[in-house]
């Protein structure tokens, strides 16, 4: 049930769907009695959207998150294993073309190869199944071994998990897979943004592992940098939106250890 909400409400609650459904409301109210209050709902809709779109909004929300773990310190030492979790992968388009398609969270695979060439002992898991709603897809840590081998790195050195659909699944099941012993140290590589999240479901299982963000989307020093299109300024805001209900959601569930886990 946790899943099904979590790609239909999330999806209605982020803030360019809410927005338009909401102004598209406004504008069917208009050709009714309540004339009125469709014509500010509407408006106020349009205004809202200008203002995430064209304001540095999701530049806002998504600094606390990315700045809330520090890049990892390479100075403390080799880990023993590397979990990459899903969301860089595109299952669909890769089984369209019969070869890996890389989306917008490109950032895990080139960190992936750059840790597994870096740390030649260390294990190497890829944490991602079918996170489609209708769960009709391909998983997409099938996707994986073609990638190492690209970068050189020996399949045996990897562990492939596939069933999870959302990170407290990727927590979850990794653990599962790997079964960490305390003495050893796990590097956990996902986008900065989602750092703080997936850190708490690791913490929540009982799985201690080290942050490892990648894909920053803000500067380091705080800056009000405009958007330089109306696109990327709602892409932002929404990224940002989706990873602050995550967090809430995840929290109230007890899928996190905090709200808002920090280093």
């Amino acid at each position: 049930m946790f899943f099904i909400l979590s790609k239909t409400v999330a999806f209605l609650l982020l803030p360019s769907n809410f927005l338009i459904v909401f102004g598209l409301a406004g504008v069917l109210l208009m050709a009714t009695r309540w004339k009125r209050a469709g014509l500010r709902a509407a408006a106020t809709s349009i205004v809202l959207l200008a203002a995430a779109g064209f304001l540095p909004v999701g530049n806002l929300l998504l600094r606390p998150l990315e700045s809330r773990f520090p890049p990892w310190d390479a100075s403390r030492g080799a880990p023993d294993g590397v979990i990459v979790l899903g969301g860089a992968i595109s299952p669909k388009l890769s089984r369209d073309y019969g070869e890996f398609i890389v989306s917008g969270d490109g950032g895990r695979i080139i960190a992936m190869g750059k840790l597994a060439r870096a740390y030649p002992d260390a294990r190497i898991v890829y944490s991602g199944g079918d996170g489609s709603l209708l769960g009709n897809q391909p998983a997409e840590a099938d996707f994986a071994y073609p990638l190492l081998d690209s970068f050189g790195v020996r399949r045996e050195r990897a562990i492939l998990e596939t069933r999870s659909r959302n990170t407290a699944e990727n927590a979850a099941f990794t653990k599962d897979l790997v079964k960490p012993k305390s003495s050893e140290r796990w590097l956990l590589v996902t986008s900065a943004r989602h750092i703080p999240r997936a850190v708490g479901c690791f913490r929540a299982v009982g799985f201690p592992v080290e942050a490892y963000p990648v894909g920053w989307h803000t500067e380091r020093q705080w800056n009000l940098t405009v958007p330089r299109t109306f696109s990327e300024g709602l892409g932002q805001f929404d990224s940002a939106a989706y990873e602050w209900l995550g967090l809430l959601a995840y929290w109230l569930t007890g899928r996190t250890s905090e709200f808002l886990p920090s280093p």
